[in-house]
């Protein structure tokens, strides 16, 4: 990482001198928003969800930045081109800034701007995953924080609450923590939402509980339209996902992730997951690569 140059409040430096100060909010108490961005030929997927999204976790805590999307994108294009990436990570992260150190932030925000970037493979049809193999998941003790503590539309840098969950996973094989709601229904992962298939319907759980309105599940929902694949948004166990004929896990990084077993029990892949990562693929072709997103 140290031949990488970041972007930190409107300056372009190297990555092994990116500071920010620690009197910064976002370090002291974690008050700052982010959004976690996948480049794909040197220009971000589905940005303006992003965007939108990044002004919603602001909103939801009062953070009044006065940043424009324009203007955050444009930190962002030129990071990458800093890097001379096309396929890249991408954190974006915009915290309330320095301030007294006082809980309570003061009405007058000089906020601070990170824009951190990685490289990776290529995208789009006919190209490799990032990970390694299905996920294993398992259900953790763990629970969602309720939207009545902290909205869950936030994507905050408190993110405790996805490490707890995350840490239970030590004594296991699994990667990835399935969290529940305050009254036992699925949420989603630590960092990813979740999908099952049951009766050849399409099942998520509904954002009336504490679900991250994930771009990845969006685009998710979208292509089911799309193709005519009946969805289900609702309240589900865990039994639910465990007897599940087929499920999969989505983020921006991961795109859509196969699960091969849910708390050991096998479930795997199958042809629906199978058709909506073409899908996803073909329309990230299609969008930043130039072709007619088909094989």
């Amino acid at each position: 990482m140290s031949d990488l140059t970041y972007h930190v409040d409107g300056d372009l430096v190297s990555a092994d001198s990116a500071t920010v100060s620690v009197r910064d909010r976002g370090f002291m108490y974690g008050d700052a928003v982010f959004e976690t961005l996948r480049a794909y030929g040197g220009d971000v997927f589905r940005w303006d969800a992003h965007a939108d999204r990044l002004a919603g976790s602001a909103a939801a805590i009062s953070l009044d930045h006065g940043l424009s999307a324009d203007g955050l994108k444009r930190r962002v294009d030129e990071t990458l081109e800093a890097n001379d990436l096309d396929d890249a990570y991408v954190k974006l992260s915009v915290t309330r800034g320095v301030q007294p150190g006082k809980l309570t932030p003061s009405p007058d925000v000089d906020p601070t701007v990170v824009v951190q970037v990685k490289p990776l493979p290529r995208g789009g049809v006919g190209s490799d995953p990032i990970w390694d193999g299905p996920a294993a998941l398992q259900t953790v003790k763990t629970r969602r924080i309720p939207d009545a503590a902290l909205p869950s539309r936030a994507k905050t840098h408190n993110y405790l609450n996805g490490i707890l969950a995350r840490l239970e996973l030590r004594v296991s094989d699994a990667d990835e923590a399935v969290m529940l709601d305050g009254e036992g229904h699925l949420a989603e992962g630590a960092t990813s939402n979740l999908f099952f298939v049951d009766d050849e319907a399409l099942r998520t759980p509904s954002l009336d509980g504490p679900v991250l309105p994930g771009i990845t599940r969006a685009e998710v929902l979208d292509i089911a339209a799309e193709e005519g694949i009946p969805v289900r948004e609702g309240a589900f166990t865990t039994d639910d996902l465990r007897e599940a004929t087929e499920a999969f896990v989505t983020n921006s990084t991961w795109e859509i992730r196969p699960v091969g077993t849910v708390d050991g029990i096998d479930v795997g892949g199958g042809p629906v997951t199978t058709l909506f990562r073409r899908l996803y693929d073909e329309r990230v072709e299609a969008a930043h690569y130039g072709g007619d997103g088909s094989n």
